[in-house]
């Protein structure tokens, strides 16, 4: 019999009919261009590749380096590291907040080795020069010893700052263009979706360290494919076999992930993961539990997975953001939705908590970190606890050693496994390049289009050591 939570699940779920899908989701961009990609291997290990990806992406483009709430007082700063390049990002007033180049202007020292709070000033502790969280010089000690200088040190070098839902982004080009004209029609798209990322609370934050390049690691979590073989365990009910196929909608500068709709004018490709036998059978491997009891959520006699599936969401959901519960379209209780922006932020849309990060680790192109974000929805008008603590793990740890991850630190660790392999086989590839599919790889494709455009390659990839790419 089911539980009294299931039936309450189940009969809430029947007397309510939210809309099955959601109007940003049918706004639909042509499908991404067609084509196969050919993309040579040089590009991920290569040094000269990383060192003008220093210059040409890292120097140039708009990036996300904190949440708003990781420094929510004036004086609170967080420390920026991408490739060798660092920033301190600060709050300098309850509506302002501005980035500068961590390094003093005498003798290059960094100024900030760590995060802070309530900071007055950025002291040097190699000679004592200081700046005041304005950028405004406070203190040239010896300062005679120095004339005709002051006025070029007199205010700390800045990179160009914005917020968007939440995220606090930094463009180090001073002669960028503005971070709205940047993301385009991603504030409208979510803001449409009904959804307010700055109102969402960070839960868990962890920091991984990877033995490959930041765009091997992206890309394990660019497309979708790879779920039916590195995720086995994820199979889908044989009468809803995520099922439909997946779509990507271009919209520039970001790439939208959005399950198939039977309203789609351009169909996509039917699904490719792999099917249960029964709709239990679905069910269960969303749940741990030792398999000589009884599965903590079952499937009765006519039910299918995938309403039951919904429906046990939508319980916990009213758990914390309450009868809103019941207006969320069903196939974001099903259905990924995922944004890629370049060059390396992935928040997901609909119910998801999941947001990610990609970046170079200092000088090494074999080494890269990535930031696994669960910005979890909050009730309205309920003060927000503060945001977790980033678990950074070493070298010698997996992600598999956060526990806050839940049960997604085993899907994790499954991703995190394959890449270290990527990156070696690059290395020992006879082709010379790697090959991008038309469809379930279009959004790495995508990727390398930008990456090509901010790189200088529009007219091949001369880096390469093989011609023709």
């Amino acid at each position: 019999m089911p539980s009294d939570a299931e039936t309450k699940a189940r009969e809430v779920g029947a007397a309510k009919a939210p809309p099955p899908y959601p109007a940003h989701l049918k706004v639909e961009k042509p499908p991404y261009r067609p084509g196969v990609m050919r993309v040579p291997v040089d590009r991920y290990f290569r040094q000269e590749y990383h060192d003008l990806e220093v210059e040409r992406i890292w120097k140039k483009c708009w990036q996300w380096v904190c949440r708003e709430d990781e420094i929510p007082e004036v004086g609170d700063y967080i420390v920026y590291d991408v490739a060798e390049l660092s920033f301190i990002v600060v709050r300098t007033a309850p509506g302002e907040i501005k980035a500068y180049w961590n390094s003093c202007p005498h003798r290059a020292r960094r100024l900030c080795d760590f995060d802070g709070t309530r900071a007055r000033e950025f002291r040097c502790m190699f000679h004592g020069w200081a700046w005041g969280i304005d950028g405004a010089m406070t203190d040239m000690t010896c300062g005679w010893d120095f004339p005709g200088t002051r006025d070029e040190v007199s205010r700390l070098p800045e990179a160009k700052t914005g917020t968007w839902g939440g995220f606090v982004f930094i463009n180090p080009d001073p002669a960028c263009e503005s971070l709205a004209e940047f993301l385009g029609e991603l504030p409208d798209h979510f803001e449409k979706a009904g959804l307010d990322l700055s109102k969402r609370w960070t839960q868990v934050h962890v920091v991984a360290d990877v033995p490959c390049n930041w765009k091997v690691l992206q890309e394990a979590f660019l497309e979708a494919w790879h779920v039916h073989t590195t995720h086995p365990q994820l199979v889908y009910p044989p009468t809803d076999r995520a099922v439909a196929g997946m779509r990507w909608d271009d919209f520039g500068n970001w790439i939208r992930s959005a399950p198939a709709l039977p309203t789609d004018e351009h169909k996509a490709p039917p699904g490719y993961s792999a099917a249960a036998e029964t709709e239990q059978a679905a069910v269960n491997p969303r749940y741990d539990w030792d398999l000589n009891l009884d599965p903590p959520l079952k499937v009765q006699p006519g039910e299918k997975a995938i309403d039951v599936l919904r429906a046990r969401s939508r319980e916990v959901l009213r758990g914390v953001i309450g009868e809103a519960a019941d207006d969320i379209p069903d196939v974001h209780l099903a259905a990924g939705e995922m944004c890629l922006v370049w060059p390396n932020l992935h928040p997901w849309g609909g119910l998801s908590r999941l947001c990610y990060r990609f970046r170079p680790y200092k000088s090494d192109p074999n080494r890269a970190l990535m930031d696994v974000l669960y910005l979890s929805p909050w009730p309205e008008g309920v003060q927000k606890p503060p945001p977790a603590p980033a678990h950074v793990l070493g070298p010698d740890e997996t992600i598999g050693d956060a526990p806050e991850l839940g049960q997604l630190a085993r899907i994790f660790q499954q991703d995190l496994a394959n890449v270290p392999k990527v990156q070696s086989g690059l290395k020992t590839s006879q082709l010379g390049y790697v090959i991008l599919s038309d469809h379930n790889e279009a959004p790495v494709r995508h990727f390398h289009d930008l990456y090509d455009r901010w790189m200088g390659f529009e007219n091949g990839d001369y880096l390469a050591e093989r011609s023709g790419l």
